[in-house]
């Protein structure tokens, strides 16, 4: 039987949320997460409050892995915007970040499967446990998405750099 969501619970996942669509909307729209843009800086505040409103949220009443596993998706996404500054690294900081910040997109897209497979529907969930062969499958499906929108963005990141310096 699926386990009900207490208030903090629900607050947490409409938080969560919202990464997931500003994400979405970034690489349908810009290919990209760009952190130098309003909209990336919405995503990562975003990402920031669904990790904090995670840790009002468990089921053991105290830190477990998954609030440890919130605080690297936070670790990973700053990464990127942080790469962005190192000028030593030259014309792989894009390349760095796009890596960074879509592999964040990625990570905060394990929880998510989990719990909503394993919650949904109500009366008879998808999974009965975390690794159950449903979950794994759908995240090696976008783990396998995540790859092939990285090298999409690369192929992106390439083709810009190329036109500024022809023009």
């Amino acid at each position: 039987m699926a386990h009900t969501l207490s208030i903090a619970g629900a607050v947490h996942t409409a938080i969560s949320l919202v990464p997931i669509a500003v994400g979405i909307y970034c690489f349908c729209r810009y290919t990209v997460i760009n952190p130098n843009t309003r909209i990336g800086w919405i995503y990562l505040a975003s990402l920031v409050l669904s990790v904090l409103t995670s840790f009002s949220v468990s089921s053991t009443g105290s830190l477990n892995p998954a609030h440890v596993f919130g605080v690297i998706v936070l670790g990973v996404a700053f990464a990127g915007v942080f790469v962005l500054r190192f000028s030593f690294l030259g014309k792989a900081r894009p390349y760095l970040s796009a890596f960074a910040l879509t592999f964040s997109f990625f990570l905060s897209l394990v929880p998510g499967t989990n719990e909503t497979l394993t919650r949904l529907p109500v009366s008879h969930p998808v999974a009965e446990a975390p690794m159950a062969p449903v979950i794994l499958s759908t995240l090696m499906v976008l783990f396998a998405l995540f790859v092939a929108g990285y090298i999409a963005q690369c192929w992106f990141i390439y083709g810009n750099a190329k036109k500024r310096v022809s023009i």
